[in-house]
């Protein structure tokens, strides 16, 4: 089993990471949150989950043991993924999402993609008492402003729009709605402008 992944940066993206450790390229999924923690670093450490299946094997990349937990904790959810786990954690931070939950929010869990209403209950009743006993570290940097990137321009568009589409939303909707973002928040990052997408498409 794989505990974390150390190296150097090769390619970076809202939703998959390339770290270079020792000569070996390893892709790993990774979440808004965790692509805000790590943007600008040269080297970076992602705790890892493996998920193995007989016709694939694919490692989602974490910048904190807070995140995996979260992860961990949602994808024992019946019906949650590990798809769906990462567009929560895209959605809400670990602390926002144990807020959401504790407060039973299921309007904002239904507001991710892929989160139906029995689903958003399923979560509640499922990880409730789980997570009242959960004690954050607090080594999620997702909300460090200095990892934010440069005002909104054409390629922060473009990077949040592709960003989305790989996250199986339509390109024209997701266009239509980032440049309504970028219309009224003209500094908004990447990282807002998708956080806010998930919740408008």
């Amino acid at each position: 089993m794989i505990e974390y992944i150390k190296g150097e940066v090769v390619e970076l993206t809202p939703t998959y990471a390339v770290i270079d450790c020792h000569g070996i390229g390893y892709n790993l999924n990774i979440s808004l949150n965790t692509y805000t923690a790590v943007q600008g670093n040269k080297t970076v450490q992602l705790y890892v989950y493996e998920s193995i299946r007989e016709d694939s094997y694919t490692l989602f990349g974490f910048a904190s043991r807070d995140e995996r937990t979260i992860f961990l904790l949602l994808i024992g959810v019946s019906g949650i993924g590990g798809q769906s786990a990462r567009m929560v954690l895209s959605a809400f931070t670990p602390q926002e999402f144990c807020n959401v939950v504790s407060a039973g929010d299921e309007r904002q869990l239904r507001s991710v993609k892929g989160i139906g209403p029995k689903a958003a209950q399923r979560i509640i009743v499922d990880l409730k008492d789980a997570l009242a006993k959960l004690v954050m570290s607090g080594d999620n940097t997702s909300s460090n402003a200095s990892f934010s990137i440069p005002a909104t321009n054409a390629k922060n568009v473009e990077e949040a729009s592709s960003a989305l589409v790989m996250l199986g939303f339509s390109p024209a909707p997701v266009r239509k709605t980032v440049l309504s973002i970028v219309k009224q928040e003209p500094e908004a990052t990447v990282e807002q402008i998708i956080k806010q997408a998930l919740k408008m498409l």
